[in-house]
């Protein structure tokens, strides 16, 4: 209710919430999970073809990084399906979503960081110049830009106390 006494929201008792939110919550988690497993499939591919052996030892770093990252983030995506399956009956809906959507997000900051680090990789690989720290750089801010501060900003003026 508001100060006025005019409801807002919806009427929905904690379990509807936890289901509506569940639901929500793996609609989103879908999107993220295929763009992370085909980065991740074919980041598995670089260390098999010929061209790796003769990468410097920087960029070998900056892929292996990579790819734990990319392990780690698939990982946080996908635990929260093993949650749901894992609690499904045991009436803990309202704290097994609030503990996915925690999942979630550390998975969303893991997909960020390797997607950072793969762009770094290729553009060292593919241009060998000095812009490629500005250019990766513009585009996490991008990344930032849309997946947080928005979303945030949205949140923040939304007037929601939730």
């Amino acid at each position: 209710m508001t100060r006025d006494g005019r409801r807002r929201g919806r009427d929905e008792t904690e379990e509807e919430r936890a289901d509506r939110m569940w639901a929500e919550l793996i609609q989103e988690v879908r999107v993220a999970q295929t763009g992370v497993q085909i980065l991740f499939g074919f980041l598995l591919t670089v260390v098999f073809q010929p061209k790796y052996a003769r990468l410097a030892d920087t960029d070998q770093v900056i892929y292996i990084v990579t790819v734990v990252m990319g392990a780690c983030a698939t990982g946080a995506l996908v635990g929260p399906v093993s949650l749901h399956r894992l609690v499904s009956g045991h009436r803990v809906k309202p704290r097994a979503v609030r503990l996915a959507s925690r999942m979630t997000l550390v998975g969303l900051a893991l997909l960020l960081a390797t997607m950072t680090s793969s762009l770094l990789l290729i553009l060292r690989v593919a241009t060998h110049n000095g812009y490629v720290p500005y250019l990766v750089t513009a585009v996490v801010a991008w990344y930032v830009l849309c997946w947080y501060a928005l979303p945030l900003w949205a949140r923040r003026h939304s007037g929601s106390e939730d």
